[in-house]
């Protein structure tokens, strides 16, 4: 994935600061919000050159906006229950009052594409101005986004890359790097095997890119780098705990050979170390697990002891969602993919940073 952004984004600012640490009380669906510390995992922009025209609002066709003055929209692709989506939404939403939105509507499409298209239709009827998109997946977003563009209302998406034309059919893409996440746990699966082992990997849900270049990216480095590190087996997990521990469970039944397991988010890791236990083994000695997001419960399971490592995916995209926009409608040119930096979670830090999870 190319990394393609401008200078000097960084967010500095004192608003952005206090929204990113409101945005680290969210409810991870295991405890209550009031019970969690708050986060202070900024978001940065890595600093590259553009690797293609950026979009200005002459080329995008729309009108300037007062985001004072607006309404905006925001449509989450998956439940709140999930700490990510807890995470987004609720930096999204602390954002747009820093920001001073006259209006936000927040709908959540429960993972279900059509209802995500629905639900932008509606807000497109409720007469919102500017969306902000988390899409379910990459492919199939074609008729909300054609909808939004009848109507000249820019489409910003976060954290999961559309297939569909960029400066078009939306102004940007904000995310990670996915790729290259998948390279980093590669890199920490070995160095917590010693580069050794049979290893299981927990897919995240088809047919959207963080599935794809996680996994592209981790089994690229392990062909490069670790050849002693055996792929025996994938299976999907859609992102999911519950399903995470069940796929688990199956493999360790078919392959009681696996010592390491690759999950492509935290939820999914969580559910492995359930199943490792249960399987009668010791989750981060026996098997080792490497996932990624940077949830608070994965990064306490390295304190613990059950996780090994955990690639940080930053969800935290509030103020940088209405930064870009307010540069957009200021005439200034917004890169295609403008890509954030992410920390890593290990034994060395985990402890001391567990208040930068979400």
């Amino acid at each position: 994935m190319t990394s393609t952004t401008v200078t000097g984004w960084k967010l500095v600012t004192a608003a952005a600061a206090a929204a990113l640490a409101l945005a680290g009380c969210t409810n991870s669906g295991d405890e209550d919000a009031s019970d969690r510390p708050a986060g202070d995992d900024e978001q940065v922009v890595k600093e590259s050159e553009s690797g293609g025209p950026g979009c200005t609002l002459e080329k995008y066709g729309a009108k300037k906006l007062d985001l004072k003055n607006a309404v905006v929209g925001f449509s989450q692709s998956e439940p709140d229950t999930a700490a990510f989506r807890a995470a987004e939404t609720a930096s999204i939403r602390e954002a747009a009052e820093q920001a001073g939105v006259k209006k936000l509507i927040v709908t959540n499409a429960n993972a279900e594409l059509p209802k995500q298209i629905a639900d932008v239709q509606d807000m497109l009827n409720q007469g919102v101005q500017m969306l902000i998109v988390a899409p379910v997946n990459s492919d199939g977003l074609d008729p909300a986004l054609d909808a939004a563009k009848q109507k000249g209302v820019p489409v910003l998406t976060i954290d999961r890359k559309v297939t569909n034309q960029p400066c078009s059919d939306y102004v940007a893409f904000l995310g990670s790097d996915f790729y290259d996440q998948g390279q980093r746990a590669a890199d920490a699966l070995a160095d917590a095997t010693g580069g050794e082992g049979t290893v299981a990997i927990l897919l995240g849900s088809s047919g959207n890119n963080v599935t794809d270049e996680r996994n592209a990216g981790f089994k690229d480095r392990v062909a490069e780098e670790y050849p002693d590190l055996d792929i025996a087996e994938e299976q999907t997990a859609n992102f999911a705990r519950d399903e995470g521990q069940s796929v688990t469970e199956q493999l360790l039944q078919s392959n009681p050979d696996i010592t390491a397991i690759y999950a492509h988010n935290d939820e999914m890791a969580l559910g492995a170390v359930t199943a490792v236990a249960a399987a009668g083994k010791d989750a981060g000695e026996d098997i080792k697990i490497v996932s990624i997001d940077g949830t608070r419960n994965a990064v306490q399971a390295i304190v613990d002891g059950d996780i090994n490592a955990v690639i940080e995916s930053n969800p935290r995209f509030g103020p940088l969602a209405f930064e870009t926009m307010t540069k957009f409608y200021a005439g200034e040119e917004i890169p295609e993919d403008v890509i954030i930096e992410d920390d890593e979670y290990n034994s060395d830090n985990a402890e001391q940073d567990l208040g930068k999870a979400f």
